[in-house]
Order: structure tokens, then C-alpha cells, then sequence
């Protein structure tokens, strides 16, 4: 994630925000430039002042004018009324029930900072009219009069998310309950788009038989291997194999986690370069830090695998000290065996070789 700043004051903003803490100026999100920006109304329609939007000409998405839950811009010459990342959704919650519009705008922001990333990947992100099997989502509540709760999950682009998980006691609870070490909304979202990608970029191409051979066999029985994962757990030794207890149940679910996990790096550490972090620890007893944990996120190569991975480790540790030293849990609290790195390498040359398709440059 970049830094962002007001384009009126300088003032640095975040990607949510739709006002400047310092001069009070609107802001936007400009998904066409990849920028916030001050927005200034002019004769009917907003006119962003940012210097990389040239003076171009935006409206605010529908869902900001109606409800208040995007700060994303349309450009003025496009006629869906909604932006490119709400424009993705089929299914909305019930906003007359009781904390919906609260919790719509919590998964608004996570799934646009999940689709930030993407673009930013150079990834493909088809809506449903632009392609068959394209990306869609849905939010809904649980009804007391229907058989089963809503269940989170990806149905042929088809993303169903569970508006109770923007409820954070009631999640992290939830995250207790099921012994997991990490559960939020924005993390449910980046493994279920790997669901997704593994349609997009590993089904039907030629990378599925390198991803048998990492992953293993996709055709296994999944209503089987989920009744074996949660009667039996995961296996005593899957922390040499695995990022996560739950990758252990299915190579699709493998896979989505390791996924996941790729997005939290970049966006982490994509975060750390705009920001010009340098790492420069000095462990006790020692004259000079150990050369391996000297690393500038300012320096990393996103298109070198190696690099990426090098500068990941050293990161987490000081973020994870850091929460330490406030009382909080691991930021990252998980650890990355070898096979684990492998599999996200493999995450890595699949990323590459989609934005290449994509841009040409194959």
C-alpha cells in the first residue's frame, strides 16, 4: 500500500479516508489512477487536484452518495453509476436490520483494500458481465428461519461472506472458539479470492501439474476431507508442510491459504518501502547485528522472489516485538517452514506470469 496525502495540504491520509484531518478538503480514492485525491466540485461534477489526475473529471461512487461505505471515484464519462470495486457486488446486507450499515462498511473497506492489491499485482479482476465465471460478491446475515447459517466461502467466482464476521468481538470469539491464530475480515477476503485465481490461473492451464506436485491432488473428495479435518485435526507434524492448520484439509485449501499469505507479504511489505523503513537490528550480547536481518524495505525487489522472503522475516519479527511491547498478539503469528516458502514461491512465479499476460510484457 502506498502513502497517500491530500493533494490540497500535503497532509499524509489514509486509503479509507474521505476527508483531510488537516484542511478538511473531500478526498477520493481514484481506482483508474491508483491515488487519493483532494476532489473539488465544478460545475456538476468533482475535479480531482491531485497532479497525476491531470484535472480529469470524477463523480463519487453511489454507494458513498446513498450510504457512506466508499470513498472510491467514478470517472465522469462512465456510466455505471458505481465504482469499480462496488460495482462487483450482487448482494448487500439488509440495511434496516440493526448494525448492518456499520458492518457493510467494514467489508467495503477490506475488500477494496484486498482489490487495491490486486490491481496493483496486475491481476485479472473480471466482473460477472465482463466474463463468464467473474468475480462477484455477496454479504449476508444469518435468518433465523433458514436451515443452516450463512457460511463464508467461493462458488465459481462467486464470493459469499458472512456479515457477522465484521462483528470483531463476535469474530474473535469465533477465532478462539476454533483455535486459530488470525482471523479478519480482510484476511477471509484474500483467501477466498485465491479460491478465485485458482480457477483463473491454475485450473486448465499448465500449471496444475506442478501445483499437484506441491499441493497435491485437487480431484480429492472435499466433502471427505473436510469431515477427516475436523473430526481428526490436522497431522501432528503439519507445521513442516503448511502456513496454517487449516491449509491442512484440501490442496484448494492449501492452496487459498498460501495465497492469502502472498497478499499479506506484498501489501505489508509494499507498505513498509513507501514509508523507506530500514531495519537495522542489534541483538544483545553482539558487537553487530547478524548480516542476515539487516534489510531496507526500500530496496526490495517485489519482482525477486528471493528478495521478497528475505526482507519478510526480519519484518515480522520487529513488527511482532513491537506488539509485544505493547501488549498486543503476534502481528504475524505464524512460521513459515521450507515447504511452506516453496509453495508460496510457486504463488509468486503464477503472480508474475499472470501480470505479464496481462500487460504484454510475456
Amino acid at each position: 500500500m502506498k502513502i497517500f496525502s491530500c493533494s490540497n495540504c500535503g497532509q499524509v491520509v489514509f486509503f479509507e479516508n474521505v476527508r483531510c484531518t488537516r484542511c478538511g478538503s473531500p478526498l477520493a480514492y481514484l481506482p483508474d489512477r491508483g491515488i487519493v485525491s483532494a476532489i473539488e466540485p465544478v460545475d456538476g461534477v468533482l475535479v480531482a487536484t491531485a497532479s497525476k489526475a491531470h484535472g480529469e473529471r470524477y463523480r463519487l461512487c453511489q454507494n458513498s452518495n446513498d450510504h457512506g461505505v466508499c470513498n472510491w471515484a467514478v470517472p465522469a464519462d462512465d456510466p455505471n453509476l458505481y465504482c469499480r470495486g462496488c460495482r462487483l457486488n450482487d448482494v448487500i446486507p439488509d440495511l434496516s436490520r440493526p448494525g448492518a450499515l456499520v458492518a457493510w462498511g467494514r467489508i467495503e473497506h477490506a475488500k477494496k483494500r484486498m482489490l487495491y492489491t490486486l490491481f496493483e499485482l496486475g491481476l485479472p479482476v473480471d466482473s460477472r458481465a465482463e466474463k463468464k465465471g467473474g468475480l462477484v460478491f455477496e454479504f449476508k446475515a444469518n435468518d433465523a428461519q433458514a436451515a443452516s447459517p450463512v457460511l463464508t466461502g467461493h462458488d465459481d467466482g462467486r464470493i459469499t461472506l458472512n456479515i457477522a464476521e465484521a462483528d470483531n468481538p463476535g469474530r474473535e470469539k469465533l477465532r478462539e472458539q476454533l483455535g486459530e491464530t488470525y482471523r479478519t475480515v480482510l484476511g477471509h477476503f484474500r483467501h477466498e479470492i485465491g479460491h478465485y485465481y485458482w480457477d483463473v490461473l491454475i485450473r486448465d492451464t499448465d500449471q496444475l501439474a506442478p501445483f499437484r506436485e506441491l499441493f497435491g491432488d485437487p480431484d480429492k473428495s472435499y466433502e471427505a476431507e473436510l469431515e477427516r479435518h475436523y473430526k481428526l485435526g490436522p497431522p501432528p507434524n503439519w507445521q513442516e508442510f503448511f502456513v496454517s492448520t487449516y491449509a491442512t484439509m484440501h490442496p484448494w485449501e492449501d492452496w487459498a491459504e498460501t495465497w492469502a499469505h502472498y497478499l499479506h507479504i506484498v501489501d505489508t511489505l509494499g507498505t513498509a518501502r513507501t514509508y523507506g523503513m530500514a531495519l537495522k537490528p542489534e541483538a544483545a550480547g553482539l558487537s553487530r547485528p547478524p548480516r542476515e536481518l539487516k534489510v531496507s524495505a526500500r530496496s526490495v525487489d517485489f519482482e525477486d522472489f528471493d528478495d521478497l522472503i528475505g526482507a519478510w522475516f526480519p519484518l515480522t519479527f520487529a513488527l511482532n516485538s513491537l506488539n509485544r511491547g505493547m501488549g498486543l498478539v503476534d502481528m504475524y503469528p505464524f512460521v513459515l517452514s521450507e515447504r511452506a516458502i516453496e509453495k508460496l514461491r510457486f504463488v509468486h512465479d503464477v503472480v508474475e506470469r499472470a501480470h505479464a499476460s496481462t500487460t504484454g510484457l510475456r
